[in-house]
């Protein structure tokens, strides 16, 4: 292979890969039952939310909290608990969605105001 080949196989991989965008069909999700599960402490624990476009209810470990969610566009938005129980549960959440499946979305989050970002998968299960 000649060294203009070669460069010219470089670009092309360069273009194709830097042209592709992850699939975000976000509306999908603005409402339906979801799970994630996260590991905490070595334990995987789950957590099943239903959200109807400006009103979220969480189930988790036997309770259930109710949050408002306030969407800045398609993919992202705000979540603040209705009665938050302590000091930690005041703190509003930024959530992004990065990509959409047929069922699924991967998304980042963090506290308003902090730099700390995580990431999750959600699972549309309605």
């Amino acid at each position: 292979m000649t060294k203009n080949m070669t460069l010219g196989v470089v670009l092309l991989l360069l273009v194709v890969c830097s042209c592709y965008q992850p699939e975000r069909n976000c509306a999908n999700f603005k409402n339906g039952k979801f799970s994630f599960t996260a590991e905490v402490n070595g334990e995987e624990l789950t957590t099943t939310f239903v959200r109807n476009d400006s009103i979220e209810l969480d189930y988790f470990q036997g309770r259930v909290d109710t949050s408002s969610v306030r969407w800045i566009n398609d993919c992202e938005y705000i979540v603040k608990k209705l009665h938050p129980k302590n000091m930690a549960e005041e703190k509003s959440i930024h959530m992004k969605i990065l990509s959409t499946s047929d069922n699924s979305y991967k998304f980042e989050y963090n506290v308003v105001g902090s730099t700390k970002k995580s990431k999750g998968t959600a699972i549309k299960i309605e």
